[in-house]
Formats: C-alpha cells, sequence, structure tokens
C-alpha cells in the first residue's frame, strides 16, 4: 500500500476511504457507460434525420438539442451517486430553464414559428412568397430567420415567429397559376369582335394551357370604358412569360382591329 493510501486511511478511516472508492468507480462506471449510449443515440438520431430528409437548419438543432439532454442525464445520474438530493437538482434545472425561457422568450418564438415552417411547410426554397407588405424569393430557411431575394435584388430576413402569425401568400406552392388581365374596350367598338382578338391572343401564347381554356368576357362597365377579362391559365414558371405577352400583344392586336382603348375623359359645360 502506498504512503498515500496509508494516509487517506488514517485520515477518513479505512469505512469512509472504501467508501470513497466506490463512488469513484460508479462515477466512472457511469460516465464511460454514459458516453457509449450518447455515441449509440447519436447514431440512431443521425440515421432517422438523414432518412427523414430534414431540413440542414433542423438537423443541427436536432442533434445538438438531443446531445445536450443525454449530457444532462449524465451529471444528473452523477450528482445523484454523489449524494446531492435529486429534488434539489430538478428545482434548480427548473429555474435555471424559467429563468432562460423568460430572456429568451422572443428567440424561442422564433425558433418555433421556424419548426412549424419546417413541419408544416407553407413554403420551400425558391418559392415566392408574400408576407405582410414583403414579396420575394425564399433563398434561405433558418431555425430563426427566413432570407428572401426580392424582385430587385435586395436581401431581406425576417423573424420566424413573425412568418408564423402573419397571412402568408405562396405562389409558386401550385404547379398551375392563372394568369388575370383586364383590358378596356370603348363604349363604340363590337364586344364580339374584342372576345374574338382576344381569344386569338390567347391561342397565339404558347405557353398558355390549352385546358381549362381561357376564359374571356365583359367584367363591368365603366365610366369611360367595358372593362373585359381575361383569365388563362399556366404553368406556374411561365406566370410572368404569359402576364407580358398578353398585355403587349393584346394592345397590338387592339390597334390592328381599331379596337379603342379608352382612355378616362370628362366633358366640361361652361355655363354663361
Amino acid at each position: 500500500m502506498s504512503d498515500f493510501n496509508i494516509y487517506l486511511e488514517t485520515l477518513l478511516g479505512s469505512e469512509k476511504l472504501a467508501g470513497l472508492a466506490e463512488v469513484g468507480i460508479r462515477l466512472l462506471l457511469t460516465v464511460i457507460i454514459g458516453l457509449i449510449v450518447i455515441k449509440i443515440i447519436m447514431k440512431i438520431t443521425r440515421k432517422s434525420l438523414d432518412k427523414s430528409g430534414a431540413d440542414p437548419s433542423v438537423y443541427a438543432f436536432i442533434k445538438n438539442a438531443v446531445k445536450i439532454i443525454c449530457i444532462v442525464v449524465i451529471v444528473t445520474m452523477c450528482l445523484g451517486i454523489l449524494g446531492i438530493p435529486m429534488s434539489t437538482v430538478v428545482a434548480v434545472l427548473g429555474t435555471a430553464g424559467a429563468a432562460i425561457a423568460l430572456a429568451l422568450r422572443d428567440s424561442l418564438a422564433n425558433v418555433a414559428g421556424g419548426f412549424m415552417i419546417i413541419i408544416t411547410k407553407p413554403f420551400s426554397k425558391d418559392d415566392l412568397i408574400d408576407v405582410g407588405e414583403v414579396s420575394g424569393k425564399v433563398e434561405k430557411i433558418d431555425l430563426f430567420l427566413t432570407t428572401l431575394k426580392t424582385y430587385d435584388n435586395k436581401t431581406i430576413t425576417i423573424p420566424n415567429g413573425l412568418i408564423n402569425t402573419s397571412i402568408l401568400v405562396n405562389h409558386s406552392k401550385e404547379s398551375r397559376r392563372r394568369v388575370d388581365c383586364t383590358f378596356s374596350i370603348g363604349y363604340g367598338n363590337d364586344i364580339g369582335k374584342a372576345k374574338e382578338i382576344l381569344a386569338a391572343v390567347c391561342d397565339a401564347c404558347p405557353d398558355i394551357i390549352k385546358e381549362p381554356a381561357p376564359v374571356i368576357g365583359v367584367a363591368n362597365h365603366g365610366d369611360s370604358a367595358v372593362i373585359m377579362d381575361v383569365k388563362a391559365w399556366c404553368e406556374t414558371d411561365d406566370y410572368w412569360d404569359v402576364k407580358y405577352f398578353l398585355e403587349e400583344n393584346v394592345k397590338i392586336a387592339f390597334d390592328e382591329h381599331d379596337i379603342e382603348i379608352p382612355y378616362p375623359q370628362m366633358d366640361v359645360f361652361i355655363k354663361k
């Protein structure tokens, strides 16, 4: 027996020394077995996430969360082995958790919003969306923020908590979209002829889907013009091509067939 062991046995007594040795062995075994279990759990978690095709940000968050939970469990078990009452440990953890949650309530709301976005999938990367008064293509979805790229190449970051509580419009969710255009003709023009011209322009557009067929009709009677509606279906990616085609070619066709496109007019009578 070494001098150090003899000193400890003299200082603490053989029974206490044996008790300390037992506690040390239990701590060592708990840590070793705990690390092995963590490794197994993390391996299972990674395989499950790989199969689920989870978003990269969620992938990293879940891995870190599982690892932290496992470490907390092991530390709690070690404290129990050292004789620290579990009620005290739970109380301390609960108080710390409540304080952290209160301090980070806005960030936690954004994290919750990020999870809701990823779980419900109201939009995905490269989708064109409107959130409130903001519009743009989705560049990146993180746990805290969603990044949009606007039409004029501006970058907008929106907290996920705000997105989760706002009205959201996804222009890319469906594979097809309807292009709605309105055109004005004069009251003196032939409505039937105007409808034939509009139908011909729709037929000439290669991106307009033939079924369902475009809907063309009189929308309403304006102050100085008859308002014509054109509703044509196309693939979502072709929306703007169809929109611009109709707007340009209807104007050209109306000019060729002498269909008046009136502008607001006002007759002023001067009373002498």
